[in-house]
């Protein structure tokens, strides 16, 4: 699988898309005003310690309070009491591992981790040295791990070697170390020389740290629009890994890079909640804050030989497709997957073996469970940010995040029944009925119902100031 790497450097905003084999499967946006603070490190003051929570508040100085659990304090480690750990208006080391989403602040941990290329670095962790599963080769596990052993003697915390560490020399990998526990240093002594609540590490900016995530060998090439953007990231290129530094090309073209890449059709398409299979099927995709519910259904594809067979394919291209969407519109939390009933346990291993393989790409921490006695399959998926769709979207003031507003006999059923209560009272007049243009036509249909019903002239007008699940009457 060959990716491509899209950079789209704007005024406002940055935007990165990961293309793989053509197809977009991840899309980064940074913009200037809402910042990113995700893997930042900050000096905090404990504001409060709720027991009943075993958790406590922090002040970052972020505007809103941060999430300390117990179990992300590496001090409390067998501690069961939180309030045995931490005081109130105590100063602690923390780290955004999640950033705010909606109304909920971000949640930090005291365990630091400071991710390079090749290793991730935890100054306070146990000492241990780990792997990635991603690399399936025994022989080069245990070289690793003995690279690192031998260079970390004097380094206290625990080291993990990335897939981006396979096959790479003991001197880059040496090289890393020193830098990772230099950065380790100069933290904390940003953090002693501090008196208040202060940012003492800033992570790297969505570009930086997109090339330091995905740039490897199946990379073929890195494009970006923006001249300062191209230099900079050649530069930070060259210093972190330069056999790579030939890939990052600057995009000159006439149209806009994402469109020239067909990534702005794309994006455009997760503004829906219906996503079409090529077999002729579509998922159905239900996010809500915490859960996000995906039905499969086989529309118009049929196979001659079964339903089960029809089932079958479209189950396996729906995981894989699933497995996209996850990415691309960034949905983290528990995950529910109502595939097309199957009665073959063969077909329902397969369907689950598929899915697993199919979410093997994705960075995100993801756990699959066996197809529930439903039919269903349960997953989780790390969230760190605000998915795609609560980034580029606002909830609808008409059906406030629902999804659905009034239909048009709802509205004039409520109409009715106001004017009924009026005549009841006494009125007796002409009534003047505003409404949306969207819904006049459905209402002009059934004047003369209304005439029938209440025995008064009514006279029906568009307004475009009234919304369409709204309206007015007036009195004559």
């Amino acid at each position: 699988m060959k990716k491509e790497i899209i950079i789209n450097r704007t005024l406002e905003e940055t935007k990165i898309a990961v293309l793989e084999d053509g197809r977009l499967f991840d899309l980064f946006i940074e913009r200037r005003e809402s910042g990113k603070i995700l893997n930042d490190i900050y000096r905090a003051k404990v504001q409060n310690v709720v027991p009943a929570l075993g958790a406590a508040f922090v002040d970052i100085g972020f505007g809103k309070s941060a999430y300390l659990d117990i179990d992300d304090i590496i001090e409390a480690r067998g501690e069961k009491n939180i309030e045995n750990v931490l005081k109130q208006s105590q100063d602690v080391m923390v780290q955004v591992y999640k950033e705010p989403i909606n109304t909920k602040g971000p949640k930090v941990t005291t365990d630091i981790s400071l991710p390079g290329r090749l290793l991730v670095y935890m100054p306070l962790g146990n000492g241990n040295i780990g792997v990635s599963r991603n690399i399936e080769s025994k022989e080069e596990s245990e070289r690793l791990k003995s690279i690192i052993s031998d260079c970390k003697q004097d380094i206290a915390g625990g080291v993990i070697a990335r897939t981006e560490a396979e096959g790479v020399t003991e001197a880059d990998i040496k090289n890393e170390i020193i830098s990772l526990t230099r950065l380790w240093e100069s933290i904390i002594k940003k953090f002693n020389a501090a008196k208040n609540v202060c940012c003492v590490y800033k992570d790297h900016g969505v570009v930086f740290q997109t090339i330091r995530d995905y740039l490897s060998d199946d990379v073929r090439s890195v494009h970006i629009d923006s001249k300062k953007e191209f230099k900079d990231t050649l530069e930070y290129v060259k210093n972190i890994s330069p056999s790579f530094r030939d890939r990052i090309v600057l995009y000159n073209g006439k149209l806009p890079i994402f469109k020239a890449y067909k990534i702005e059709e794309e994006v455009k398409k997760t503004n829906s909640n219906k996503v079409k299979l090529s077999s002729g099927g579509c998922l159905i995709i239900q996010e809500a804050e915490s859960l996000c519910a995906i039905d499969v259904n086989s529309g118009k594809f049929t196979v001659k030989s079964s339903q089960e067979d029809t089932a079958y394919i479209t189950n396996l291209e729906a995981a894989q497709e699933i497995a996209r969407q996850l990415r691309l519109r960034n949905i983290g939390g528990i995950v529910v997957i109502d595939f097309i009933d199957m009665r073959k346990s063969s077909n329902k291993q397969k369907l689950l073996d598929r899915l697993r393989e199919a979410t093997k790409g994705d960075k995100a921490k993801i756990k699959i469970w066996p197809i529930t006695s439903l039919g269903l399959i349960e997953m989780s998926r790390e969230r760190k940010r605000e998915s795609l769709s609560s980034l580029l979207g606002d909830t609808c003031p008409l059906c406030k995040g629902v999804g659905k507003i009034l239909s048009k006999e709802t509205i004039f059923i409520r109409i009715c029944d106001e004017i009924d209560r009026l005549i009841a009272g006494g009125y007796n007049g002409k009534i003047k009925i505003k409404l949306n243009p969207d819904v006049i036509d459905y209402f002009r249909d059934r004047k003369i119902r209304l005439k029938e019903l209440f025995k008064i002239d009514f006279d029906i007008k568009p307004a475009t100031n009234i919304l369409c699940n709204d309206y007015q009457l007036v009195f004559e």
